[in-house]
């Protein structure tokens, strides 16, 4: 999530005022308890990044969040996350990529297929707009598909209308979106060319889109198989014929399963 707020007075001083930026968070966090507290610059202007645990809708989470000031604007940058699946490192690189552009000057407005226009369109609704803008926000931090970023603004409180206008006018490359999540899954665990389709279409993206991102994910699928059996075999016993036909259900052809048998050591 991305807030921006009009800076409280010419003269606020966002290291001096910790525990406004603190109340800030803690207002969309249930049961907040700051973990860390840390301070630091962000392009020469003062910034506070926090570190928390609490809950949301009975989920247990940890977060990250930096707040910094610029001439006109307070900015919170808020990351959570919960379960096993932890981007923290993807937060703390876009924090250190963070610039600040002087748009005071008017130029000549150009094409760009990468940075899609938060203002939404001229007949969309209030709600409409703030379910694009946190599309957006979404975005920058994770890989979506279609269906799965309406679920998560729908989780966030947006209606099915809003939602799915937000997920339609983001201007999201969905094939490169699971292409995204395909790399994501693959550093995390091991997986079959049809097991990653069929985890991806798990995860709403059409089987166009699966195909198109295992086909461009880079992996080797004789070194998947030997993740995968040495994560059998981390777990439980095998017999070598019993490993190679465990492969060979999730997805392996023989020959990957015995590859990646072989190279465990069996």
């Amino acid at each position: 999530m991305i807030h921006f707020q009009d800076k409280p007075s010419d003269s606020f001083d966002i290291l001096a005022n910790q525990e406004y930026i603190v109340d800030e968070v803690s207002k969309a966090i249930q049961d907040f308890s700051e973990t860390g507290r840390s301070e630091s610059k962000i392009c020469e202007s003062p910034s506070l990044s926090l570190t928390f645990t609490g809950t949301r809708k009975e989920n247990e989470m940890t977060g990250n969040a930096v707040s910094f000031v610029t001439d006109t604007k307070l900015v919170l940058f808020l990351y959570t996350d919960w379960g096993d699946y932890d981007q923290s490192s993807d937060f703390a690189e876009i924090v250190n990529t963070i610039t600040f552009v002087d748009n005071s000057k008017e130029s000549e407005p150009t094409a760009s297929t990468d940075a899609p226009s938060l203002d939404g369109t001229a007949s969309s609704t209030a709600g409409q707009d703030n379910a694009l803008n946190t599309a957006h926000s979404y975005l920058m931090v994770s890989p979506f598909s279609h269906s799965g970023l309406i679920r998560q603004l729908e989780f966030e409180g947006y209606s099915t209308e809003e939602a799915t206008y937000a997920a339609d006018n983001c201007g999201a490359d969905w094939n490169e979106q699971a292409a995204k999540a395909a790399k994501n899954y693959l550093s995390i665990s091991g997986f079959s060319y049809s097991g990653l389709v069929q985890q991806l279409e798990f995860e709403g993206y059409s089987t166009e889109e699966a195909a198109y991102a295992v086909d461009n994910c880079g992996a080797d699928w004789n070194e998947q198989a030997a993740k995968v059996a040495q994560n059998y075999l981390n777990i439980m016993s095998f017999s070598r014929s019993d490993l190679i036909s465990q492969l060979e259900f999730d997805g392996f052809s023989y020959e990957q399963a015995e590859y990646g048998v072989s190279a465990v050591g069996y």
